[in-house]
């Protein structure tokens, strides 16, 4: 989706941010690289697939497992991940006008960047001038980060280095910051938030900062019928057969996908902000009450979650949007489909709550609980359904 002054109409208390068209080249030169060794790193990774395959038989035969965090960890380091962050302009030209405009807070500092993938962060703080940067990757992309930061010239400011945050020790005992692009779907999906706070409590010094400081969550709700036929009500009768206990399953799967801005029904509210720089571990499992007041007559199928994300600490804050008003980004937004249809008139409410919280058998997943009522003219209704992103 383009900008369109209807953002200002989301919330009165959005942000609507802006990131800049500066023509810088060190993205290309990034892509470029990868492109060149891309042989290299397809064989690498059709070695590491056979490597794994064996060694998942191995571990089936010994009545081991792997971990949630070895499949987590092997997603990334395929180069077309890389790739489509890389291209999200949204996400990428944002963080790079942060340090790019704001070079007085990197200037001879030490810098963390916590999951650093091709290492584009730590390059754009190099570029700025920072005194030395430590990229942390615990996947294979670590190995190219390396020869990324050596095809562009920066092997002595920045240092990758391969592993888990939670297992490595840096070279230095204190840093002065940590930025990471640690966003999941639905800002919380994959829990990389969690390093991120390790990290900062491990090793920031007492006046550092962490970039981004600041996300925060938004909900609102959309008429989507269309969609939801073909995605959930088909399982209903599928060739003439009953196929409806996956439906059951279908529905409890929150979609990420992009949502029209036309589609939307209510006002989008805030449901939850958080500092990073303070808050704690503890803080990304919340519950938070939510009233969507409906802008015109309509059904209503789905409520949709979208975040926002700030640097607060610049010079000029700045930041992105994730929302359904706001440029298209790889993040897109997560839909949560309801049960029944509700018919809705304006001025009327849903009211409720939304509970998350991390899986207890795998904290890179996400339970979410939305508990709703709408008592209308042409609609009463009261329902708590449970979803489960993995």
């Amino acid at each position: 989706m383009s900008n369109n002054d209807e953002a200002n109409k989301a919330s009165s208390t959005k942000t609507v941010f802006k990131y800049g068209e500066d023509d810088e080249t060190i993205v290309d030169a990034v892509a470029t690289t990868i492109t060149s060794n891309i042989d290299a790193l397809d064989s690498a990774m059709y070695q590491d697939d056979e490597d794994e395959q064996q060694q998942e038989t191995t571990e089936v035969a010994a009545g081991g497992d792997k971990t949630s965090a070895d499949y987590y960890f092997d997603s990334y380091s395929h180069f077309g991940i890389h790739e489509e962050m890389l291209k999200d302009v949204v996400r990428t030209k944002t963080y790079q006008n942060v340090i790019y405009k704001n070079t007085f807070l990197f200037k001879d500092k030490i810098v963390l960047d916590v999951g650093a993938g091709t290492g584009i962060l730590s390059l754009f703080c190099a570029k700025a001038g920072a005194k030395h940067v430590y990229a942390v990757e615990c996947s294979q992309m670590a190995d190219m980060a390396k020869e990324i930061v050596k095809a562009n010239g920066f092997s002595d400011v920045i240092t990758v280095l391969k592993g888990k945050v939670e297992e490595l020790e840096l070279p230095v005992p204190k840093v002065d910051i940590i930025i990471s692009e640690w966003m999941g779907y639905f800002l919380l999906y994959e829990n990389m938030l969690d390093t991120v706070l390790y990290a900062r409590d491990k090793w920031l010094v007492n006046d550092g900062i962490v970039l981004p400081d600041n996300a925060s969550l938004h909900l609102t709700a959309i008429e989507d019928a269309e969609y939801k036929e073909d995605k959930i009500e088909f399982w209903n009768n599928v060739y003439g057969f009953d196929m409806s206990c996956i439906r059951k399953q279908s529905i409890m799967e929150p979609l990420v996908d992009t949502v029209d801005q036309n589609q939307i029904v209510t006002n989008c509210q805030l449901l939850k902000t958080m500092d990073i720089s303070k808050m704690t571990s503890g803080d990304a499992s919340f519950t938070a009450p939510f009233r969507l007041v409906a802008e015109r007559d309509d059904y209503i199928h789905a409520l949709v979650a979208y975040f926002d994300v700030a640097f607060t600490v610049c010079h000029k804050m700045t930041g992105f949007s994730t929302g359904p008003r706001s440029k298209n980004t790889h993040w897109k937004q997560t839909v949560l489909y309801l049960e029944e249809v509700l018919t809705i008139c304006q001025g009327e409410s849903i009211t409720g709550s939304m509970t998350v919280a991390q899986n207890k058998k795998n904290p890179r997943d996400v339970d979410i609980t939305l508990s709703y009522s709408l008592n209308g003219q042409r609609c009463v209704v009261s329902r708590t359904q449970q979803y489960k992103m993995r």
